[in-house]
Formats: structure tokens, sequence, C-alpha cells
């Protein structure tokens, strides 16, 4: 493959008129050519990574586009700012086509004629849903509504850069107290349906709890906004990608995937054809040149970077996470990564959004490498496998090394805050859905050789024994990527920043608790892996109590297998909801450790509260939490030379990863099985396979 400088230098060479250097000595022409593959390589560093091998190899393979300073091709610059439906054209189009033959030609100057409206029927003839709309909810006292923005700001408003500038969500407020909208006024519409959304997400998040019989906090709010989205066949908007999102996050929140992945579908669709996911020019053939608008400030270019970026982890995580294939690919996106503005302090919500979004492109390369369909008849190989699970976890190693002190968990110094506990969960899922498919091989192997008469002699036979220190490795981080996802989130559960509709919280939780379930069912007993499978089942069970009956029914399925393969032991919550009331319990377990610990010392070891210790284990009285189980620097260490190590478990690897499922808990409840116990580890083994 050739590298991005050779590639400049030759498209430069191929484009460069003799009007351009025909005048020039040789040596003066190539360092010309090397100042601009230079240049080059210093704008593609700027980029998000396109590739796998972009990301986790050499620098500057797979990139061969060329970008000069007024090349003649330009398929990524052609945004027609004015005209926002018809913005995006790739560099197949025939306007793009014609527009490079117009130059060849001569002509460089743009008309706008290609742009034009080419309306063939009156666009108030389609029908919308708004002509009809009738407003149930009333808005609250303004302060109320502005407490509620800070909640759901809380939750979602650093990690998806919907809701920023705050300043907007203020004016959109005030002109929504002057009273419903227009119904022929898309705009104010949206705006209207932007502000009911964010009330529903704000009661969503402060209520925590159920409170109507027609759903749960938030719910009358969000099905008025409905009414209020526009039809497909309706030109977009950066606020229709805005409120489209909010309104597919809110949907995955009430368990309805399928809706939510439409929703996600469509703003993630609307936002490539704005351009969003390509970065904007300072030299717009048809903007501020033309006379047609204003040229954009870099304040805008910097918004239409995060609202991508945002509806593109989105899609990720739901995409993945769902088993669906992602909309689109990291080579076909050419717009910067979130950054701070000269403005902003040096720790802002960009940050957050930058490195949360550096996790999601992560988990893409996790659904590309590990559990993509791939031809079966060609099968992966062990050595690949392991090179690809890797790749993934030295990427993550990095992530961690880089992630700025503001983001970090750290329960001693009470120093934590609910974009840490996100973005944590978020890197803590990436480990586990990577290796998640050979544990439950292991898994599966073991209680195989337990029912088939092993008994408790064989499941508290060491598990480690016939594996290579290389499988043991990549288990052993998926059982504590685990236990620091339940782990955290019980910590936070203590200062009441736990979701109970949250559906990353849920999803975490739940999925963590998974694979704690399967390891105390096949692997010898071990306290810590016991403390966190309760604590885990008792956060589920708190989420049914107050009234999430989706992550409820889970938690029955856990406890019912957890019963079955470990008879004998109870699981017990201390209060109704899983956690003890406000101001009680954490705060004075952290205060009294404190001070006989060195603070600056992980891992920490924290007096569980009040609702995570359950049964003794062992003859333990009193359970702990440690946080972080995994060592970052443990990830950095390379896996062992394949090709001259004899024993590696090559076969088990292509084993556990041959059809490696993509959501363990997808319709876990709806198949569960009422009979034995060992039906209903098979079924769950079926699940999980």
């Amino acid at each position: 493959m050739k590298s991005a400088a050779g590639m400049s230098a030759k498209a430069a060479a191929t484009h460069a008129q003799p009007s351009d250097h025909g005048n020039l000595r040789p040596v003066a022409y190539l360092r010309e050519l090397e100042r601009k593959a230079k240049a080059l390589e210093a704008a593609l560093s700027q980029r998000v990574p396109t590739s796998a091998k972009a990301k986790y190899g050499a620098p500057g393979e797979d990139e061969e586009d060329f970008e000069d300073e007024q090349p003649l091709l330009e398929p990524f610059t052609n945004l027609s700012l004015y005209r926002p439906s018809t913005s995006f054209l790739g560099p197949a189009s025939s306007d793009i086509f014609l527009r490079n033959v117009r130059k060849l030609s001569g002509f460089y100057g743009d008309d706008g004629s290609l742009d034009a409206s080419s309306n063939f029927y009156e666009p108030g003839a389609l029908a919308s849903r708004r002509q009809f709309f009738r407003l149930h909810v009333r808005l609250p006292p303004i302060e109320m509504a502005r407490r509620l923005f800070a909640a759901q700001y809380t939750y979602i408003g650093t990690i998806f850069a919907f809701t920023d500038p705050k300043e907007e969500f203020d004016r959109l407020l005030v002109e929504a107290y002057d009273g419903p909208p227009d119904p022929s006024d898309k705009d104010a519409c949206l705006a209207y349906s932007k502000v009911l959304l964010i009330l529903a997400f704000g009661q969503l998040y402060s209520v925590n709890q159920w409170v109507d019989f027609r759903g749960p906090p938030g719910f009358d709010f969000f099905t008025d906004s409905l009414q209020l989205l526009p039809e497909t066949h309706e030109e977009g908007s950066i606020l229709c990608v805005e409120t489209l999102a909010l309104a597919g996050y809110f949907m995955q929140n009430m368990n309805r995937r399928d809706a939510a992945f439409q929703y996600i579908g469509k703003a993630l669709r609307m936002a490539i054809s704005l351009g969003l996911h390509q970065e904007v020019s300072n030299h717009y053939p048809n903007a501020a040149c033309q006379g047609q608008v204003p040229a954009l400030d870099e304040a805008a270019r910097e918004h239409r970077r995060r609202i991508w970026w945002s509806i593109y982890s989105l899609d990720r995580i739901l995409s993945v996470k769902s088993g669906n294939p992602i909309a689109i690919q990291d080579e076909d996106i050419g717009v910067n990564l979130p950054s701070r503005l000269p403005s902003e302090p040096e720790y802002c919500p960009a940050i957050v959004l930058r490195y949360y979004t550096q996790l999601s492109g992560i988990l893409g390369e996790i659904h590309t490498l590990i559990y993509r369909r791939t031809n079966q008849a060609v099968p992966k190989s062990g050595k690949s496998l392991m090179a690809s699970v890797q790749s993934i976890i030295l990427a993550l190693s990095k992530w961690n090394r880089e992630v700025p002190n503001e983001l970090r968990f750290d329960p001693i110094k009470l120093s934590f805050s609910r974009e840490s506990v996100s973005s944590l969960a978020h890197y803590y899922q990436c480990i586990n859905m990577t290796v998640r498919p050979l544990l439950f091989h292991v898994v599966q192997k073991r209680l195989n050789t337990i029912r088939s008469g092993g008994g408790p002699q064989e499941k508290e036979r060491d598990w480690k024994e016939g594996l290579s220190q290389t499988t043991v490795r990549v288990i052993d981080m998926c059982i504590g990527a685990a236990q620091d996802t339940v782990n955290m989130m019980a910590i936070a559960s203590q200062r009441d920043l736990v979701a109970t509709y949250g559906y990353m919280d849920g999803e975490h939780i739940f999925s963590a608790s998974i694979v704690l379930v399967m390891v105390c069912a096949a692997f010898p007993t071990n306290v810590a892996n016991t403390t966190a499978m309760n604590a885990g089942l008792s956060l589920l069970r708190g989420m049914g109590e107050r009234g999430n009956s989706h992550m409820g029914a889970r938690y029955e399925l856990l406890a019912k297998l957890h019963s079955g393969v470990m008879p004998g032991a109870v699981i017990r919550c201390t209060t109704a909801t899983g956690s003890p009331p406000h101001g009680t319990g954490f705060d004075s377990a952290i205060t009294g450790s404190a001070s006989s610990m060195a603070t600056d010392r992980l891992p920490a070891r924290v007096p569980m509260p009040a609702m995570g210790s359950i049964n003794k284990v062992d003859g333990a009285a009193e359970q702990t939490l440690t946080f972080p189980v995994i060592d970052n620097s443990s990830l950095d260490e390379p896996f062992y030379d394949e090709s001259v190590t004899s024993g590696m478990d090559f076969g088990l690897w292509e084993e556990g990863f041959a059809y490696p499922t993509m959501d363990l808990d997808f319709d876990l409840v709806q198949r569960q099985q009422q009979g034995q116990v060992h039906s209903a580890i098979g079924e769950f083994m079926y699940m999980s396979s």
C-alpha cells in the first residue's frame, strides 16, 4: 500500500497544470510537492482514523486521497448550505462530475443552477401529522423546566451534544412559553418538540421511579413531542437531526428497540444528507464566494462536528448491541473529532464527547473484527482472532491512558461525575464484548463436564488448567471488566447517579451480571466474583422494583439461573429499591475508611454500601468493593508470540468465536423456560452462543 505522502506527490504531479510549475526548477518543484505532502499528512493526523489498519496499524496506511489547496476534484466540499436537503453529494454523483467537467473546461464559476429547486408538486399538498396535533400536557413552571434540563444534561448532555449550547435551549424554552406552535411552521414545531423531549428526559432521570399508569416519568411530554415531528418527505435540518435522535433514544429507554433503530437511522441518514460526516471547508465554492450565504465560522463548524459524532455514537451503540449492521463505516467519514473552542475551558463537554466517540469507534471495530459474519466456508483462524483481540485491547488501553483526570472514577476521593460513570461503563463494556464469546465457550465446556458427572469437585477445580496464559489473561480481563462495571454502578447508585430507566445503565449492569453469573456457575468459588454478582443482581432488582419491568424481568431470569446453579445462595436487598435512603450509608462508609488508606492508591477497597452485601461467602462477614479490578498496564502487555510458543489455544479460540452472538439479552425473557434447572441453563447457554 502506498503512503499518503507518496500518493500526495503522485496526485500533485498528475493534477498540476503546466502553468503551475513550468517555470520552476526540478528541485524547487520537488520541494513544493514535499511541502504539500507534509501538509496533507498533518491534516490527516487530525482526522478520525478511517479503518482498523489506520487505528491500530502504521499511520498513513490505506490513505490514498489527495487534497490540495485548490483540487480539481472536490467530492466532499460541494455542500450547498443554503439548500440543506440537497447539500451533500458524493464523488459518484453526476452533478459533481459535471462540476468537474466545467472546471476542466475553464468554467470555474458555479451559478447554483444545479441546486435549483426541482419540485414537481406543491410541497404543501403532502399531508403532515402536525396539521392535526393536539397537545395534552402543560409546560411546568419555567424554573422547574430548567431543573429538568439540568437533570437530563447530567446524564446524557455531555456525551450527546443534542442540547448544546445551553443558551440555545433557554431560548427555545422561552419561545415555548409563548404558546403552542403554528402547525404550518415546521421549524417552530420542531423546536417545541425538542423542548418537550428534553423535559421528558429530565423527568425520566430526576423522578427515577414509576409514577403513572400510562408510562414512566416524562412519558406524557414524549407522546406529545411525537405529534410535532416532521414527515420523512420534508426537508431536513440540524435541528431535525437533534430532535429525531432524542426521540429515538427515548424509544430505546422505553425498550422499543425497533422504533429506536428506525428513528436513529433516520437521524443518521439526515445527518449524512446534510454533509455532517464531512469537514466543511473555509473556501466554499457554493458559499461566500458566490454570495449565497456567509461562510461558516469555527463555532458553527464545531457544532456540526459535535452533532455528527453524537449521532454516530448513538447509532454505533444501539446497532452493535442489538445485533444490527452499523449504518456507516469509518472509511466514509471525513470530519474531525470534537475539540474545544478557544472560549471553552480545558475540560468541557466537547472533551467528554471526544473520548466517548473514540470508544464508540472501537465498538465498531469490535463489531467488524469479532461479531461480523464473514465467509462461513473460510472461518477466522485462531491466530488472526488473537491478533484482532489484542489490537482492540491495545486501543482500549491507549484510551484509558490518555483519558483526562476529570473523567476518571475515584470512589475513595469522592471524585467522580456522571460523565465518568457513562464513559467508563462504555469502556468496560467494550472489554466485555471483545472477550465474552471466548469466556462463554470455556464456561460451556466446564458446565458440560460438571453435568456429566464431575459435580461440585469439578466446579472447584482450577479453571486455568490446560489453558494458555494468553487465554487466561483475556478471560481475566472480561471478568475484571464485569466486576468493575457492577462495582462502579453500585457506588454510583449511592449518589443517585444510576438511572432506573436508563438504557445504557441497564444494559451495562445486565451484561456484566450475565458474565458474573456464568463465572460463579462454572468457576471455583471466589468472594470477589460472588460479591459483584450479588451487587449486580441487586441493582437489577432495584430497577425492577422502581418500575423498569424490562430490567425486572431480566433480574428474575438471572436470579432463577443463579439459584439453580448455586443452591442455598440467597439474594437479599436491604431496602425495597435496592439502595439506601438518600444521604445515608455510602458517604459515611467512605469517610470512615479513607483515613486509614492511601487515597492516591488504586485499586481501592471500599466497604460495600447497604445495597450490596447479600450473603456470607467463605465466612467473610463484610463484603468490599474493589475498584478498579483491571490494572490498565496489564492491557499493554503483548500476547505471546504465537509463531514460536507451543500450546496456544488456537482451536479453542476458533470454536469460541465461530458463532458469537451480538446481544446476550436479545429476547432472553421471551425465551425463558419454566422447566428444570438444567433446561434453564441450556436455554441460557443457547441464547448466549
